[in-house]
């Protein structure tokens, strides 16, 4: 990176930083006698803020995003021609790129058949809850309306789904919510919720149908769930969890909606993260990976038996999805979308994700074995969380700032690693990596060598 280029007017760009923009997720309070962090130039995995401190990312973005790394030219010039022919059209219309790339989309997604754009994942959420909303009024006289979610999902900043989140922390001071969210037992085996089940996964499935039979199977129209919890500790469901899952959908006619905001586009080693467990849904959305963060974009894709519930002769003014995502016509998104599909394709990244989530997996193994203070590691490809505890007998959760001590400690090593925080009340205890698709072996060792002395600075 060259700071000497940016140098002379960078003071100013400080000046209006910290003026003027309004920081995700951050107190200000920190910034009174202290300077924002402004992220300049990113090549590959690694990031350059306005004074020349070279980082390596961890989180791929921050958020899980950057799948394919920085600095990719061909999907800025992807972006650049499609920009120029033609930008933005309502989606009342279609387009080329988003033509062409629910295309290729549906052809990695077996069973599914139809893509409705919209600019992010709570939004892509949202549209799935609206329409099972509207198919609950059109097909069932009001009724299957509930939404069931799971404790420690995530499903985005909207009231819905802040609604249909289990992270109370995230929901805290923004209620009151609409009514029809109904949470569901979380599965993570390792925090069990059913002491003594032979089988924990099917155990943690048939919980949902407990809740199901509880409201009432003639209300419940939908499960939301991650296909790997995410933000709420890095939980991959425990075998035979999701078989049975679908069996209980099947049998209550619930649909299924699997929120693969984090996990898609290539993520756990697989195009989808429900790929690894061979069911089928009726809705899945996605957002993050989808364009690498190189334009905005999401997709809530459906079953054509979905897509057939709104369509009449005419005689309902109102059957159809009524519904709009202004910068769902941008064609940038699509355009960047099927740039990032070639390259994870032509550079074989899902193997390398499968090669190297092998590899981290294996070094946090390692890492357990020296410091006491992991108490589990867990993951699937290139998305893994190591969970901090006091003491490994009683699982007693490490207190987040001590967790937040050890994300600090890899910063000044010039490792960005991510951890859950404000999330859930006692257990933002895990530390979340996700590196981008194309992390090398040598990458991989600096990140957990930067842990590794960053748990050994923290508790000894």
């Amino acid at each position: 990176m060259n700071i000497a280029q940016t140098a002379n007017d960078m003071s100013s760009i400080v000046h209006a930083d910290k003026a003027h923009v309004w920081h995700h997720l951050f107190q200000h309070r920190a910034l009174d006698n202290a300077d924002p962090r402004i992220i300049v130039d990113g090549k590959g995995l690694r990031v350059w803020d306005q004074n020349g401190v070279e980082l390596i990312d961890a989180v791929s973005g921050g958020v899980w995003t950057v799948n394919v790394g920085f600095g990719r030219e061909t999907i800025a010039d992807a972006v650049r021609d499609q920009l120029l022919k033609m930008n933005y059209f309502a989606g009342v219309l279609g387009s080329v790129p988003g033509a062409e790339y629910a295309e290729r989309l549906i052809e990695k997604m077996p069973g599914l058949s139809r893509v409705y754009y919209s600019n992010s994942g709570s939004e892509a959420n949202e549209k799935v809850f609206k329409m099972v909303r509207q198919i609950s009024h059109r097909h069932h006289g009001g009724r299957k309306s509930k939404i069931l979610f799971r404790e420690r999902d995530y499903h985005g900043t909207t009231i819905a789904t802040l609604a249909a989140g289990g992270q109370p922390q995230r929901a805290a001071m923004y209620g009151p919510f609409p009514d029809g969210f109904v949470e569901v037992p979380h599965c993570l085996e390792y925090r069990s919720q059913f002491p003594g089940a032979e089988d924990y996964g099917i155990a943690s499935a048939n919980a949902i149908e407990e809740v199901i039979l509880r409201e009432g199977p003639d209300t419940v129209g939908l499960l939301c769930l991650e296909p790997i919890t995410a933000g709420g500790g890095v939980i991959v469901p425990p075998g035979g969890y999701w078989e049975r899952v679908q069996e209980i959908c099947r049998k209550y006619e619930v649909l299924l909606h699997i929120d693969e905001v984090v996990c898609g586009v290539g993520r756990t080693g697989t195009w989808f993260g429900y790929q690894h467990y061979g069911i089928r849904p009726d809705f899945v959305t996605m957002a993050k990976g989808v364009a690498s963060g190189y334009a905005a974009i999401s997709c809530t894709v459906t079953t054509e038996a979905v897509f057939d519930m709104f369509k009449d002769d005419g005689s309902d003014p109102l059957g159809y999805f009524r519904d709009i995502s202004t910068f769902g016509g941008c064609t940038a998104g699509p355009a960047a979308a099927l740039e990032n599909m070639r390259i994870i394709e032509d550079e074989g990244l899902l193997e390398n994700t499968t090669r190297m989530g092998a590899r981290l997996m294996d070094n946090l193994r390692a890492l357990m074995d020296r410091h006491a203070v992991i108490g589990d590691v867990r993951g699937k490809g290139l998305f893994c969380g190591a969970e901090l505890v006091t003491d490994r007998a009683s699982k007693e959760p490490v207190d987040e700032k001590l967790v937040q001590a050890v994300v600090a400690s890899c910063n000044r090593q010039g490792v960005i690693i991510g951890a859950t925080n404000r999330s859930l009340p006692g257990f933002n205890n895990t530390l979340c990596l996700a590196p981008a698709l194309i992390v090398t072996a040598d990458e991989v060792d600096q990140i957990t060598g930067a842990i590794d002395t960053a748990l050994a600075e923290v508790f000894g």
